[in-house]
């Protein structure tokens, strides 16, 4: 469910290359004749590349990569950080970039001490498949000369570090067949653990990052059937629990990525201050994954559509990038 719309004829790489090369060339040409800058404004190029970039798939984008640098000698990331600024270059830059290298950056950029979240590592590996996750692995060692674990692990401490370590260590099975005796007996061991207020417990931990999400799903449901109440009501009890809030974030991204990003959206935008670096990272991590449901999901929750609110709190080649890839229809 795909939020990115891409036209049904595409031109080839090598026009796509070329046509963000002329981009940088008049913004550059811009630079050094004032008239042109007054008469024709900055929003020509910046819209080229809204419209080149912003339809096009992760296979296409990297195809446009690889052709732009055998043609310039040059990375067209840098060319793009090099002309682009603030917000809009941010987004563009992300959403550029292969998935994998996206989320090596994410992960990294989530281990800084400036720009530390343990929430961005929980999201990448839970939200992510078995096979994508593992790409992320592979991207992370070649682009950074050590592994991600081993990054979690050191910038981490205490209860998140037991939590983190496994989860962005996982490869879980990705089928739909479910042991129903073995949900019950693990539905049990979690309703024990959290009532005896155990929450980082060893068994909590292994179920929660091994499991398959289709194994995983007939556990809580059972739990719930079970024992009258949801798994994360019950987490629910100490509300100021920084781990607490950590892992039922967890269970929802393992559950209900849909429901997990609605949130992380609303929050995002409605809050004091929009927080462009949650939006940036949701919207251009999930268009070619699932912001359609996403979208739905918003819409049921706060009787708006995401297109208006953020039309509404964003402004300018950020706002038209950012709803290019929720599928907006004018962008």
């Amino acid at each position: 469910m795909a939020s990115l719309k891409v036209p049904a004829s595409v031109p080839p790489p090598h026009e796509d290359a070329e046509q963000l090369h002329k981009a940088f060339e008049d913004a550059d040409l811009a630079v050094n004749i004032l008239f042109i800058i007054r008469s024709s404004g900055w929003g020509t190029n910046e819209g080229l590349i809204i419209s080149i970039l912003a339809h096009r798939n992760a296979a296409q984008r990297n195809l446009i990569r690889q052709v732009y640098a055998e043609a310039h000698g040059q990375d067209l990331l840098k060319d793009l950080d090099k002309e682009l600024s603030s917000d809009f270059e941010r987004a563009v830059l992300l959403w550029t970039l292969d998935p994998a290298e996206r989320d090596a950056y994410l992960a990294n950029e989530a281990t800084k001490r400036l720009t530390s979240s343990n929430w961005v590592l929980m999201e990448i590996a839970c939200t992510r498949s078995s096979h994508d996750l593992f790409k992320v692995r592979q991207a992370y060692h070649a682009r950074y000369k050590k592994s991600l674990e081993e990054d979690v692990a050191y910038h981490t401490t205490g209860d998140f570090r037991k939590l983190l370590v496994p989860l962005v260590s996982a490869f879980r099975y990705e089928g739909e067949e479910v042991n129903t005796m073995l949900a019950k007996s693990e539905a049990k061991i979690l309703h024990e653990k959290i009532s005896d207020k155990a929450y980082s417990d060893e068994e909590i931990i292994r179920i929660l990052t091994t499991r398959s999400k289709a194994q995983l799903n007939a556990t809580l449901n059972h739990y719930n059937n079970a024992f009258g109440n949801s798994i994360n009501k019950n987490l629910k009890e100490d509300a100021d629990n920084d781990f607490l809030k950590l892992l039922r974030a967890t269970i929802k991204c393992l559950t209900y990525p849909e429901k997990y990003f609605e949130k992380l959206l609303r929050l995002s935008i409605k809050k004091l201050g929009t927080d462009e670096w949650a939006l940036t990272r949701v919207v251009t991590t999930r268009a070619e994954v699932d912001m359609e449901r996403i979208k739905e999901e918003y819409h049921r929750r706060n009787s708006v559509t995401l297109d208006r609110d953020i039309a509404g709190d964003t402004s300018g080649d950020y706002e038209r990038m950012l709803l290019a890839l929720i599928g907006h229809g004018d962008a």
